[in-house]
């Protein structure tokens, strides 16, 4: 890592190496809230500062890692990395003598680090020696199991929630991945238990530095009148009584827009009737219908002149529409 990488997170989050937790909080909520990118849109130089920020909360608000910040300074992360691997036992007085600002890279830093444990002396007196062999995937030392680098996997798993409306017609979501905010787009017809891929967006290997991808598993939330089936969307939609006996035209909303339907005469309740290519996107491109169930919904409060009427129409009745139930026996 060159020097110019290096980050002065005190200095990004403008407090002093003394200040504490407290201190650390405030002066990271002050920064946030001024460059969010929520109220700095499409402000790149915002956005790079936002990162920054976030990335120096979240090392100096551990205590854990910002004692090895404190410690390591631009070299902190390939310690900590190091001492997941097994390079952490070492006592930390070896490291009391150490001036990192020598070193050109980490590996020389490592080199010294290492060549200072190697010849510890053991309980019994004489010098231990570690071995240590370099490998595609890092370093191998200290009980450092190097088939590690090829089995483990740094890919990660994620919950994105989407509404029927956002994964039908597709959308762009912005994404804040701790430090790195990403801008992800979701193409039309995008299905529950869909995984989107991020590649390079995963855990970092502590050996090669490398990223694994992150997959995104989509989560279609409930809405309150389309329910998705399979590649058809469906829907409950009232009539009154005197539309299904002598049929009418109705709008009924569609993913596209509200649109008008002939309902039959006669139609019962529970039938459904169908809007083609209103659905969901199939494989093809193409887009499955939407399927209308028709609920036949009798009036609470009747005006005088439609309780007359109906009174009207009983007296007048010919249909029976329990005549069949005469000849049922058990």
């Amino acid at each position: 890592m060159a020097a110019t990488d290096f980050k002065d997170y005190y200095a990004v989050l403008q407090v002093n190496k003394t200040a504490s937790t407290d201190d650390i909080k405030k002066a990271f909520r002050k920064l946030a809230r001024q460059y969010h990118p929520d109220v700095n849109n499409n402000n790149r130089e915002a956005e790079a500062r936002f990162k920054e920020i976030n990335e120096a909360y979240e090392v100096l608000s551990d205590p854990e890692k910002r004692q090895k910040y404190d410690q390591f300074g631009r070299y902190w992360k390939q310690a900590d990395q190091a001492g997941a691997a097994g390079w952490g036992g070492a006592p930390s007085s070896g490291f009391d003598n150490f001036e990192f600002g020598q070193y050109g890279s980490f590996e020389e830093f490592i080199d010294a680090l290492l060549g200072r444990f190697n010849t510890s002396t053991t309980a019994s007196g004489s010098r231990a020696s570690t071995g240590r062999s370099r490998t595609p995937g890092g370093y191998g030392d200290f009980g450092f199991d190097e088939r590690a680098t090829t089995s483990a996997s740094y890919d990660r798993e994620a919950t994105l929630a989407l509404t029927l409306g956002e994964a039908l017609h597709g959308t762009s979501k912005r994404l804040s991945l701790g430090t790195e905010v990403v801008e992800v787009r979701i193409p039309a017809g995008t299905g529950a238990g869909k995984r989107i891929r991020l590649r390079g967006k995963g855990q970092p290997n502590p050996f090669n530095q490398q990223r694994g991808d992150l997959y995104l598993i989509v989560d279609l939330q409930p809405h309150a009148f389309f329910q998705l089936e399979g590649e058809n969307l469906t829907c409950e939609v009232a009539i009154a009584p005197d539309e299904a006996v002598l049929g009418a035209q109705i709008e009924v909303p569609t993913p596209d827009g509200n649109v008008k339907l002939n309902v039959p005469a006669g139609i019962r309740s529970g039938q459904s009737l169908r809007l083609r290519g209103k659905g969901w996107f199939k494989g093809d491109g193409t887009r499955g219908d939407q399927l209308i169930k028709i609920v036949i919904v009798p009036p609470k409060d009747l005006s005088p002149i439609e309780k007359e009427c109906y009174e009207k129409i009983r007296a007048n009745r010919s249909f029976n529409p329990r005549s069949h139930l005469q000849s049922v026996k058990l």
